[in-house]
């Protein structure tokens, strides 16, 4: 694939941006669901070619200073709504995480790479983003570093912690950063409104919670750091439409009452190609697990209009994520179909409403026991797993600072847990493929890449049309 990874980034500058009103410091609860995340953070980057190359803005001249200072301006504005961005994480009496919205502001950070942007690797982030490109956060909730290339192609990235925002608000306000750069109105304000998310009295839950999300006192002490010889690995492929419609059409059964999704069918197909990679030598009866992220905003406010508004504006996390376990043996021989049933039949219980209720009152009920995913912390001592995350939403083409829309926009998620983690997003130059992140074991990356090359592809400079 070439080097791409072999380049030098020279730190030219590090400021504080705080938002441009001034603001009352107050406290903000952390809800039931966002305390089910552990500290960990999330990146986001954005490739843009050289804007002289193009033609944007009415022919507009842009120095990488005067769109540093656009991104400056625009994000001192959009932090005046989005100021959860602003804040810092601190304990309270209880030892529980709170937001402290005091306009600490965001760690603004400029950067000079010396490699073009079709010189990029970006099939392998591990060498070319994580460490360069994206920024490590120190303090506070979001930092961001802006970088110039080689060529005159800019890479916009954020790095914020996913205890204050799921990837819908990230989303959120990476959309209203970008119209305020071009001076336009705010599309959505976000809300910060608890209440949406309240515990009800008494509360409720399903036993089955206890087999999804565990008190992190239950779980084995962490390891000591070993250095493995099949480590976590990222990389960036894509995959076709037609492909996808392909696995859509194999992952559907005969008697299914109707089509899985694009998503079950990718997913139930890693399911498979990750089993298959799994060393059973001594014990057919191993179980390989995979989990999908879930949504809750829409299925809490099914059938309730206003609530619907209020939870399409709700910053914060309104995430669950069920997981399905299954015999490696099983899934390695079923067809398919068979997997794409399995994946059906365990989301069917998650998008509900009354799973998110439970799940709000599961937490109330440890409080302030901290807890966790369960899948999170599923590691190779009892079979592979692995997690997937929709990012179908992610609103790339969007993200228009003035000079133009992204060659690539991708979150970048080596998260650190035992488990691995896949993410696929909209495609930005054909409609219908999907960029897809991928983050597993090598010997699970070497099996999908000699038996399922022709589903996932290496992203390379040619696809993106950057050579």
């Amino acid at each position: 694939m070439g080097g791409g990874g072999d380049f030098t980034v020279t730190l030219t500058k590090k400021e504080v941006v705080e938002a441009m009103l001034p603001m009352q410091e107050h406290w903000l609860p952390l809800s039931n669901l966002d305390l089910l995340l552990p500290p960990v953070d999330v990146s986001v980057f954005f490739c843009y070619k050289n804007p002289h190359d193009q033609s944007v803005n009415g022919g507009h001249v842009f120095s990488f200073g005067s769109m540093v200072g656009a991104l400056k301006i625009a994000m001192a504005q959009a932090l005046v709504s989005y100021y959860a961005f602003a804040g810092e994480v601190v304990s309270n009496s209880a030892g529980e995480p709170e937001l402290l919205c005091n306009n600490r502001g965001v760690d603004f950070m400029e950067a000079h790479a010396d490699v073009r942007l079709e010189n990029l690797n970006l099939y392998n982030p591990d060498a070319s983003i994580e460490g360069k490109l994206v920024p490590k956060k120190e303090n506070g909730v979001l930092s961001v570093q802006v970088t110039e290339l080689k060529c005159g192609g800019v890479v916009v990235a954020c790095t914020f912690d996913h205890r204050i925002a799921d990837a819908y608000s990230a989303n959120m306000f990476l959309v209203s950063w970008a119209e305020m750069a071009q001076s336009k109105p705010l599309s959505v304000t976000p809300s910060f409104q608890r209440s949406l998310l309240s515990t009800r009295r008494p509360g409720s839950y399903d036993p089955s919670f206890d087999d999804m999300y565990v008190p992190i006192s239950a779980l084995p002490p962490p390891k000591a750091p070993q250095p493995s010889a099949d480590p976590l690995m990222s990389r960036l492929y894509y995959v076709t439409a037609e492909q996808l419609s392909l696995l859509q059409m194999l992952a559907t059964s005969k008697s299914s009452s109707c089509k899985r999704t694009k998503l079950e069918s990718l997913s139930a197909f890693l399911w498979k190609m990750v089993a298959k990679s799994a060393d059973v030598d001594d014990d057919n009866k191993k179980i390989c697990k995979m989990g999908i992220v879930v949504d809750g905003r829409r299925r809490l406010s099914s059938g309730d209009e206003d609530k619907a508004a209020a939870m399409a504006n709700y910053f914060g996390n309104v995430l669950s994520i069920p997981f399905g376990e299954k015999i490696i043996d099983e899934l390695k021989e079923k067809p398919l179909s068979w997997v794409g049933d399995a994946v059906h039949e365990y989301l069917e219980g998650a998008v509900t409403r009354e799973h998110f209720l439970g799940l709000i009152d599961w937490v109330e009920a440890h409080r302030p026991e901290p807890a966790v995913a369960k899948i999170y912390c599923s590691g190779s001592n009892d079979g592979p797993a692995f997690v997937v995350s929709s990012g179908q939403r992610f609103p790339a083409s969007k993200v228009n600072f003035g000079w133009g829309r992204p060659a690539l926009g991708s979150y970048h998620f080596p998260w650190g847990g035992e488990a691995g983690y896949v993410m696929p997003m909209p495609s930005p130059v054909r409609d219908g493929d999907w960029v897809v992140y991928v983050h597993l074991l090598r010997g699970q990356i070497e099996l999908i890449e000699t038996e399922a090359a022709h589903v996932f592809r290496p992203l390379t400079p040619e696809y993106l049309k950057l050579a």
